[in-house]
């Protein structure tokens, strides 16, 4: 057995065929656990390429084990696939997609170069089956050549048309190889031609030079281990030991290693140093998992991420963690000593524990409560950035307040969240280069603009304030949050803020089943639902029910209490519900009710408006100050 580390294209570069054995599996690949984290590793290639970034470090696909096989005399050499036949298949569906992306979009050289690495030319005694570099197993091999051989997406769109049985909701799925070419040609679009909220990266530069950049980074940054099995090599017994899988170590394992072992090279006092720095990073707090997109992490690789994040002012994904960390202190030689790379790392991991479970006397634990309310863990970096180069309490607050801002703005006017990633790192490569205060912070964040990074104006937050339906663009605790700091701002001298020990509820003050008890201005009954979608557009009754069902979904309908109402009470008429409502809450956001007699639309746009003024002066617009360092 011969095991030899190659690029992933050059298993494709000869005139091959890789076939799959008949006793092999069928393609079982799908999008979420497969075709995504394999896109997700290929886009930060291109990225790195694009960004100028040549030097990063490969990305290792795994082995391949290949056996050569014995066969007749042919044009067209043959290697069995022992392992990795998934792999070399969704590779050679993705670049067939790559090739009929490039194609369509006028890139035919590089079509046509693409071409040289999933078809084989010249030569064959089956030139139909010849062809094509991977050739898979028998039950795959139909949809396989409907893919690779289309070339084009419309001719594979046309073999696997969208189909639906009589009274279905959802189309019919079609075979994998084809939903996955049809993932990875979409991916492309994004990537290359950009979204209606997102423009492409780089895209100020020509679309042909885009691709081709890209595609010399599959060719130099994804590589395999070629293991070429030898005669006496038991196949079996080598696709058994490779497929065998033990408890794999963490990154934080891995980087602890590897710490600890250039310590002991350099000659430092590996056991002082263990005792005074990493020690904290082996209490149970850091072995606790939590949600990070699709998987539970340990909190000590979520440190460890954000933290290479916050140096690199780069996304670096957990499973890239210890290749990215071993190339930066390789490459750069950010710290002159073991030492002072493991003070740094407990410094900054006492502080992704402060991100992570703050005190409630901890100046940051507004700031990062909302944090995590609103879903917004890709600012760690930047935090992580801030708190290393150090801002006084004053300029904390402040800071709270601008991303606070920024970001509760863009979440009531339904704004994409997708972005988020690369504004943020960039926010921390400007603090890092100009220095952690808020009049930076405040004037980076006034310069995005777009659907996909802009700090909403005032006139766009008070549009959408008055017109969207707060449950179509937020969930409940964002809400809830909302409504009790603005009624935080009823507060006076002559109350005191109510301590709320429970988890506050919200409540639809004109209920959201009001057509029986409630009715219109005019004395009638409402219309409901199903009555609207029959009832005449120009008929009274019909807009007037229309324009309450709008507002009653709005802020000024939405209060919060300490315990919930039982539904015969909270559909009540307003008589019967004001009373019940105040009893069930002493919040002061709600103390102004005392005095309304009639609850109706012009109340709600009455409570609209009010607590609109209230959250522009919360949440106000290009928060400027200057810095106090």
């Amino acid at each position: 057995m011969k095991a030899t580390a190659v690029s992933l294209l050059a298993l494709f570069e000869t005139k091959m065929q890789l076939e799959v054995p008949l006793f092999q599996r069928q393609y079982i690949w799908q999008r979420e656990k497969h075709w995504e984290p394999l896109w997700e590793d290929i886009q930060r290639k291109f990225t790195d390429y694009l960004d100028g970034r040549k030097d990063a470090p490969v990305h290792f696909l795994g082995a391949m084990v290949l056996d050569l096989k014995q066969t007749p005399a042919t044009h067209v050499g043959k290697r069995q696939v022992i392992d990795g036949q998934q792999r070399l298949t969704t590779f050679q569906i993705f670049l067939s997609a790559f090739c009929d992306f490039c194609n369509e979009h006028g890139c035919e050289d590089m079509a046509k170069e693409c071409a040289g690495f999933t078809l084989n030319k010249g030569l064959m005694v089956d030139p139909e089956v010849d062809k094509f570099k991977v050739w898979p197993t028998q039950l795959d091999r139909s949809q396989f050549a409907d893919v690779v051989g289309a070339g084009s997406r419309v001719e594979v769109m046309k073999r696997h048309p969208l189909r639906k049985r009589p009274h279905a909701r959802n189309f019919e799925p079609r075979p994998r190889m084809v939903e996955a070419y049809f993932f990875f040609y979409d991916q492309f679009g994004e990537f290359f031609i950009g979204t209606k909220t997102e423009p492409p990266l780089a895209g100020e530069v020509p679309l042909a030079q885009r691709v081709e950049e890209c595609f010399q980074a599959l060719k130099s940054s994804l590589q395999v281990v070629e293991i070429d099995l030898e005669n006496g090599d038991d196949a079996q017994v080598i696709f058994e030991t490779l497929n065998a899988r033990g408890e794999p170590l963490l990154p934080a394992d891995l980087l602890r290693n590897f710490i600890f072992l250039r310590a002991a090279r350099r000659g430092e006092a590996q056991e002082a140093l263990y005792k005074q720095y990493w020690a904290r990073f082996d209490d149970p707090f850091w072995r606790v998992e939590v949600k990070q997109g699709r998987l539970f992490r340990p909190r000590s690789d979520l440190f460890l991420q954000h933290f290479l994040a916050s140096r690199l002012t780069a996304d670096i994904p957990v499973k890239h963690l210890f290749v990215e960390y071993k190339f930066w202190i390789e490459r750069s030689q950010p710290f002159t000593s073991v030492k002072d790379e493991l003070a740094c790392l407990a410094r900054q991991g006492d502080d992704f524990r402060r991100i992570m479970a703050p005190a409630k006397d901890d100046l940051l634990h507004g700031l990062v409560t909302f944090l995590d309310t609103f879903d917004v863990r890709t600012s760690y970096p930047l935090l992580l950035t801030m708190l290393d180069l150090g801002m006084d309490d004053a300029q904390w607050i402040t800071v709270s307040t601008i991303l606070e801002s920024y970001l509760l703005r863009r979440a009531v006017c339904g704004l994409t969240t997708k972005n988020y990633n690369r504004v943020f790192l960039g926010l921390t490569r400007t603090i890092r280069r100009e220095g952690a205060t808020p009049a930076i912070l405040a004037k980076q964040l006034r310069e995005q603009s777009g659907d996909s990074a802009e700090w909403p104006t005032d006139e766009k937050f008070a549009e959408a304030w008055r017109t969207k339906y707060a449950y179509q663009v937020l969930n409940n605790p964002k809400i809830v949050h909302i409504l009790k700091r603005l009624s935080d701002t009823y507060l006076t001298g002559k109350n005191e803020a109510v301590t709320v020990e429970n988890a506050l509820t919200v409540e639809h003050i004109l209920p959201q089943q009001w057509e029986e008890k409630w009715p219109l201005a005019d004395g009638s009954k409402g219309l409901t639902t199903t009555e609207l979608w029959t009832a005449d557009k120009d008929e009274a009754r019909a807009n007037a029910s229309r324009k309450r069902n709008q507002a009653l979904q709005t802020f000024g309908n939405l209060t919060i209490l300490t315990q919930s109402l039982n539904s015969s009470v909270s559909n009540s008429p307003w008589n019967l519900k004001k009373p019940e409502l105040l009893k069930h809450s002493l919040l002061p956001i709600n103390q102004l009710l005392h005095d309304v007699t009639t609850w109706d639309e012009t109340a709600i746009a009455l409570r609209s408006d009010d607590l609109l003024a209230r959250a522009l002066k919360v949440w106000p617009l290009g928060v400027v100050i200057e810095s106090t360092k």
